[in-house]
């Protein structure tokens, strides 16, 4: 009874909520779920003046366990070193992602090998699945014919975009060697090129209108 009443809880919020809102997930193992402070700030600042959002420019934090995590219809994950889910936590993110949320996971850099066990956790049925170039979130409103962009060179590897679903709606996205995260800091962090920036930024705001609007 009680996950009925937060799924309808969070069906009513994303319907008639007065703002879009996103938030940053602090997760346990020790790696730093911190990085990038500047990142959503500056993401929903841009979507704000170029995509018409209404995003709080003040991301919340929220824990993979808690009941607050339904009140945000986009959660945001990032870091550089180990993830941990609880059997709870894991169980939670799924009927929050179930019920409508959605999830973004973006490696920092050194995430990768910990975060793939840990969505099985999530969804030990389901399997992420690479999105082609040719995927709508691609062109929803910049275009990104080769899908998504190179930010931070990493290993030099092919940047991936992994989604898993469910029926035919996106509820959680991986990113791996793009870094679309450290594109969106202030300038000042990473000494990236203006127009490395602006992709970065364009692109998660594809993310952000491609989740809102579908």
């Amino acid at each position: 009874m009680r996950i009925k009443l937060i799924s309808l809880f969070f069906l009513i919020f994303v319907t008639y909520g007065s703002a879009q809102e996103l938030a940053l997930l602090q997760y346990g193992g020790g790696g730093d779920w911190y990085a990038n402070p500047t990142a959503l700030p500056n993401l929903a600042k841009f979507c704000n003046q170029n995509i018409n959002t209404t995003l709080k420019e003040k991301p919340q934090t929220v824990t993979p366990g808690s009941v607050e995590i339904f009140d945000y219809p986009f959660v945001h994950m990032t870091g550089h070193g180990n993830v941990f889910f609880t059997t709870e936590e894991a169980e939670n993110i799924r009927k929050y992602l179930l019920s409508g949320g959605f999830l973004y996971i973006d490696d920092n850099y050194g995430m990768d090998k910990y975060i793939r066990e840990e969505i099985g956790k999530i969804f030990p049925n389901k399997e992420m699945k690479e999105l082609p170039a040719n995927y709508p979130m691609f062109s929803y409103h910049y275009k990104f014919p080769q899908g998504m962009p190179k930010i931070h060179e990493h290993n030099g590897g092919r940047p991936q975009a992994f989604g898993i679903f469910e029926g035919d709606r996106l509820i959680l996205l991986y990113t791996f060697e793009t870094d679309l995260g450290d594109g969106w800091e202030n300038p000042e962090v990473h000494n990236d090129p203006p127009e490395v920036r602006l992709k970065a930024l364009q692109m998660g705001a594809n993310i952000v209108k491609y989740v809102f609007e579908n």
